[in-house]
């Protein structure tokens, strides 16, 4: 409380508002976020978050002061409602996350879905420290009819999953995600491809930032190696280093550095303070600045909203009517390499930027389909289980599941249409 309304002790019933801070970075999670922004947020100072996508984020009447270098999961949701219907995939099962982050997700695919004639057999949720509803949940997948998933879930939740599915041998899924999860390094484990193998999903971009990569393995090197850090004696540098020598020319250590596509968009929050305290404090192209100038939190969140410039990598920052970015993804495939490691290979975009038609746009051949398969499976639908009969209500915002069997046929979500079951 310090940072945000100033050091000093005083008296009196109202906060003095003079904060010590501008803006802040972060949180990266969408909870976090909102949970930080009730703290902040009568001070109005700036949140700058490079990955909280919660489309409750939006509601500039209690966020106004809430930025983010990432588009909000509006975009991310529909997209995904989209991709299902690209495929012809028309019977789908949807687990998510049961915080912010999950419910606004999948609400919005949910209801992109009923629009789009997408049937949902079910529609099941959990916390990370539920277990036993995870179970619940698991059990769920493994007696529905679809075989495809959309995993609208935090890389906690999403890891849970994984494992429950591994425990209890369960394959042949095609898992469509988010990107929160689908290209997280923690899902990477020796059983993972068995169960994820196949999966597409959502990612952020991925980008080089000229000269990062060098920057964190240095500093790496500076805390695991201590030796290098010896000052004013090079011989005892040297000696010292000499047992680490074996490690140090082993390789090109820059493989190392993980997919950078976050650490993008903390490059654009930072840039974008530093634009907006450059506009305020009236900077010039030559480096000067008026001086003696008091900022307040508020002015800066003004500034925001009006910054607009491009970072040397060649992406344009600026901020819609929601304090959000544009909505650019790359669509990624599950694949394995002849090694057998796993690889995030981009098969797709979905840019929001872009002519209705041209936003989202998927190159096929390129995909690996679950079990290896080199084409899709239609509907993934065991054929061999009993189907539900999925009948949207008229005055129903979701659809309504019976008992009934039609042995014959498959329908489509608004009823309007089938497909023979033997197809």
């Amino acid at each position: 409380m310090a940072l945000m309304n100033g050091p000093e002790f005083a008296a009196g019933e109202r906060c003095n508002g003079e904060s010590s801070i501008h803006a802040i970075i972060g949180e990266p999670q969408s909870s976090a976020t909102v949970i930080l922004s009730r703290t902040t947020g009568s001070f109005n100072i700036p949140i700058i978050s490079h990955s909280a996508t919660c489309e409750c984020l939006s509601n500039r009447k209690y966020y106004p002061s809430v930025f983010r270098t990432i588009a909000s999961d509006y975009h991310q949701s529909t997209a995904l409602a989209f991709m299902v219907k690209y495929f012809g995939w028309t019977w789908v099962g949807a687990v998510n996350s049961d915080n912010d982050y999950g419910n606004y997700g999948m609400a919005i695919f949910l209801n992109t879905a009923l629009k789009e004639g997408i049937c949902v057999e079910y529609s099941v949720k959990f916390q990370r420290t539920e277990i036993e509803k995870l179970k619940i949940v698991v059990d769920t997948i493994k007696k529905g009819t679809t075989k495809v998933i959309v995993a609208f879930l935090t890389s906690f939740e999403m890891n849970n999953l994984l494992d429950e599915l591994c425990t209890q041998n369960i394959t042949g899924l095609q898992v469509i995600g988010v990107e929160a999860w689908i290209t997280a390094s923690s899902m990477i484990t020796p059983n993972s491809f068995r169960v994820l193998g196949g999966s597409l999903g959502f990612a952020v971009k991925q980008i080089n930032i000229e000269g990062f990569a060098d920057y964190v393995l240095n500093a790496f090197w500076d805390t695991a190696f201590p030796c290098s850090q010896t000052e004013g004696n090079s011989t005892q540098a040297e000696l010292s280093c000499r047992k680490y020598q074996d490690l140090l020319v082993m390789k090109n250590y820059n493989e190392d550095v993980p997919e950078q596509r976050y650490s993008s968009n903390v490059y654009k929050a930072v840039y974008a303070v530093a634009h907006s305290l450059h506009s305020l404090l009236k900077c010039n192209e030559h480096g000067g600045c008026e001086k003696n100038v008091t900022i307040q939190p508020q002015q800066v969140v003004e500034a925001l909203k009006n910054v607009n410039f491009t970072v040397k990598f060649g992406d344009r920052v600026w901020f819609d009517s929601t304090g959000a970015t544009i909505a650019q993804y790359e669509v990624v495939n599950w694949q394995q390499d002849s090694d057998g490691s796993i690889k995030f290979t981009p098969v797709g975009y979905y840019d929001a930027s872009l002519p209705p038609d041209q936003r989202f746009v998927l190159n096929t051949d390129n995909i690996i389909w679950v079990g290896g398969q080199l084409e899709a499976q239609g509907d993934l639908i065991a054929r061999d289980r009993a189907l539900l009969l999925c009948v949207i209500q008229p005055d129903s915002a979701d659809p309504a599941f019976t008992n009934s069997w039609d042995a014959g046929r498959i329908w489509n979500g608004s009823g309007t249409g089938s497909i023979d079951r033997q197809k």
